[in-house]
């Protein structure tokens, strides 16, 4: 069963970095694509970043392009989201997703604020 953990969310001031986790378990984690999506409030969920199984294929939200990053651990079962030069905007709950075929599962969100 899927199960999927995030973490790295916190307050920060505009400009400022955060780097977002997702530990996996219960799948072989190596075999999915992993995505971040986020939901700022009153806003339906949107797809940020996602990654191949291999970590060889990466692709982003027009808006983040440029300052955020996904990366994956194989090792490790963890996806990261390098989120650099945040904006008020980026302002949401992030989420990850074990995709193959669609998401598999989610984790819980970790809350991300961007204000000054």
């Amino acid at each position: 069963q899927v199960h999927l953990v995030e973490s790295g969310g916190g307050l920060v001031q505009p400009g400022e970095s955060l780097r977002l986790s997702c530990a996996a378990s219960g799948f072989t984690f190596s075999t999915y694509a992993m995505r971040w999506y986020r939901q700022a409030p009153g806003k339906e969920r949107e797809l940020v970043a996602s990654i191949t199984n291999s970590g060889g294929s990466t692709n982003y939200l027009d808006s983040v392009k440029g300052r955020f990053t996904i990366s994956r651990d194989n090792a490790k079962n963890t996806v990261y989201l390098q989120m650099n030069s945040l904006k008020p905007e980026d302002t949401a709950v992030y989420y990850c997703c074990a995709f193959k075929i669609g998401c598999r599962g989610w984790g819980q969100g970790t809350q991300v604020t961007v204000s000054s």
